[in-house]
């Protein structure tokens, strides 16, 4: 009878594992490939790029380039690699335009070209070099596709933390078609990556560190200053007068960042605030799902990667009185390496590069490239989260189940900010715990307005969602969201 009990209660115990099994997995909706690199190369992934004969170009810091033959095939392997370029110097981005293989490398815009059909390039040319650099291994340069007008943009990593030792260190600049430079924005930091959302404006991360208390989205608007004053020296330089007029007024270290946004008009707030060592701790890449529904229910939102995290973050993003601002979600962690570039294919697919080196990774594998597919099946999900006043508007991937839903047990929020400071980086301050006040669920059962008894200006609302269920009785895959409240609609 002892034995027949001790099989009974294992049995059972494997019923119970088996049904928690059961619950989904982000594998479910995206798996992951991750491509067969051949043996002896060391490809710290920093940047694809779709080539018109639908090859996939795929850069190293490293200062190689890789085209793989078919990148969408069930598996990727070595025999699909075919070196392209090498000899460059840290390529972190790249973009192509009229057969031209345009990269982002840390002294210059480069183009290259492939002229005798051997599939190696035999073709260098410097599109623009006028900025400078020095031996400070910070120095990083990342750029954008190519925008509307047919400029590149370029955000230029200070040197170090705190100061500018060679021109435009800490700026964004553009570079035109002809070649020009324009400088463009001032106050970069530390940025990890580019990229437009379906408008065609252009954003960049920048992450924590001085006048950054934690890493962040921000939306790049000729003129604007973005928040570090390291860089401010190349106000000095006749181009700059030019493009972008006088310094503005210094920031107050120790203030909050909203409070400085009020007094300098040329200060554009972080739409974005990633909150650190939840969200992520090194924002990199970016890119906007325009597929159309190839990648499931996200059309027009961004997808923004993290180094340490090895993860995929969503973002949801909309204007409230003229400025950029909205939620961040987790979405997509398991990957191999660090998750350092996103390119989005008209066909569905996300490629991602990576590498741990410089920030480290929870990902155990020190390079990879990976494929990110949708599998058709649409995930319970916070679609969007919306401000309304006195709160929010969320709405669902599937039908939700209205008891559930209406519950504010179902619930939790809090509130923060970070010290907008030259001293490195921040905690979170100015914690409040807003009540809900009334939650109505919409007649088709996709929205939620939530409302609540105070919202804070300039901070994160962060909501977990933990007992809303669908109306097949599923939990969110990821039951929380982050939004950054900047202005009042």
């Amino acid at each position: 009878m002892k034995v027949s009990g001790l099989i009974l209660c294992c049995v059972a115990l494997m019923s119970t594992l088996a049904v928690a099994d059961d619950s989904p997995k982000e594998a479910d909706y995206y798996p992951l490939v991750q491509f067969q690199i051949p043996d002896g190369v060391v490809l710290e992934g920093s940047s694809c790029q779709m080539m018109p004969d639908g090859k996939l170009a795929v850069a190293s810091r490293r200062g190689e380039i890789w085209m793989v033959t078919d990148p969408f095939t069930p598996e990727v392997k070595p025999a699909q690699f075919k070196r392209f370029a090498s000899g460059l110097h840290e390529v972190l981005s790249m973009a192509e335009k009229d057969g031209w293989l345009y990269i982002v490398q840390r002294t210059d815009v480069s183009r290259l070209k492939d002229t005798n059909g051997d599939g190696e390039a035999d073709q260098f040319e410097i599109v623009n070099g006028d900025w400078e650099v020095s031996a400070d291994y910070h120095e990083y340069a990342f750029g954008s596709k190519f925008d509307a007008n047919g400029d590149l943009w370029v955000t230029l990593c200070l040197t170090g933390s705190f100061s500018s030792a060679v021109k435009y260190r800490g700026w964004c600049v553009r570079i035109t078609p002809e070649g020009e430079l324009v400088p463009t924005c001032s106050g970069i930091r530390s940025p990890g990556g580019m990229g437009a959302n379906a408008a065609g404006d252009i954003f960049y991360t920048d992450n924590q560190g001085p006048w950054n208390g934690t890493c962040e989205l921000k939306h790049l608007i000729p003129g604007k200053f973005m928040g570090h004053p390291g860089g401010w020296k190349w106000y000095e330089e006749p181009a700059a007068v030019a493009a972008m007029g006088k310094q503005p007024q210094e920031p107050l270290s120790g203030s909050r960042f909203m409070t400085e946004a009020k007094k300098i008009p040329e200060y554009e707030p972080p739409c974005i605030l990633f909150p650190y060592k939840k969200m992520g701790q090194s924002a990199s890449g970016i890119c906007c799902d325009t597929t159309g529904g190839k990648f499931g229910p996200f059309q027009n939102q961004l997808f923004v990667g993290d180094v340490t995290f090895s993860t995929i973050m969503r973002v949801d993003l909309e204007q409230v009185q003229g400025h950029y601002q909205g939620a961040c979600f987790p979405f997509r962690e398991g990957l191999a390496s660090g998750t350092l570039g996103l390119e989005m294919t008209p066909q569905g697919a996300m490629f991602v590069a990576e590498t741990n080196r410089g920030w480290g990774s929870r990902g155990n594998k020190p390079f990879a490239v990976e494929r990110l597919n949708w599998t058709g099946k649409t995930p319970f999900e916070i679609l969007h989260m919306k401000a309304v006043p006195s709160g929010f508007e969320l709405e669902f991937t599937e039908p939700v189940d209205p008891a559930t839903a209406s519950d504010p047990k179902s619930y939790e929020i809090q509130t923060y900010t970070y010290i907008y400071q030259s001293s490195y980086g921040s905690p979170e301050v100015d914690h409040t715990q807003p009540k809900i006040t009334s939650l109505k669920v919409s007649e088709d059962n996709r929205k939620v307005t939530l409302l609540l008894d105070a919202v804070q200006e300039g901070h994160v609302h962060e909501l977990h969602a933990n007992g809303v269920r669908s109306a097949s009785n599923l939990p969110l895959l990821h039951k929380e969201a982050y939004y950054t409240l900047n202005y009042l609609p």
